[in-house]
């Protein structure tokens, strides 16, 4: 069973029925959900989530992306400062970056000011980080590989008299 093509299918739709996923591969149902209920539990899909383009709802949510200066620990390098961040619940996302910083921390909040807090009194705080500099996202185009805000194309003829 080919796994690259059932994380190729449910990477952009994770809602896909599996009859119609099986069929897609020329499988049987029960070999594509033994494989998928596999790679659960080997951690290579680790969830599935739904994108939502919250500019389009009335929630208000800051998205920034923080670049992170640290000092690595002996022994550990990265990993257990990594650990210490990924574990705030303001953190969306956060990755190992080479560069001229070391990681990118993803955060949403209510507001600006949220952001600012979280970096001035979790962040900036460990004993670990030398400096942050915060950027925040002020639209977003595309995220995960789908456009969010696609122009509608009038594709109706031009009558003149």
């Amino acid at each position: 069973m080919n796994r690259e093509a059932i994380l190729d299918v449910l990477e952009k739709n994770s809602r896909i029925d599996l009859a119609d996923l099986a069929l897609m591969l020329g499988e049987s149902e029960a070999a594509v959900a033994n494989e998928i209920a596999d790679m659960e539990k080997e951690h290579i899909v680790c969830g599935y989530h739904t994108l939502i383009n919250w500019d389009k709802t009335s929630r208000e949510k800051v998205t920034a992306l923080i670049e992170v200066k640290v000092t690595p620990q002996r022994g550990n390098g990265f990993d257990a400062i990594a650990e210490r961040i990924y574990n705030y619940n303001e953190v969306h996302a956060l990755y190992l970056m080479s560069g001229n910083f070391d990681l990118t921390v993803i955060i949403e909040g209510k507001t600006m000011k949220d952001v600012a807090l979280f970096v001035a009194n979790k962040l900036s705080s460990l004993e670990s980080v030398l400096s942050t500099s915060t950027h925040f996202v002020l639209k977003k185009y595309k995220d995960h590989g789908t456009v969010l805000d696609a122009p509608h194309n009038d594709e109706r003829m031009l009558v003149s008299p």
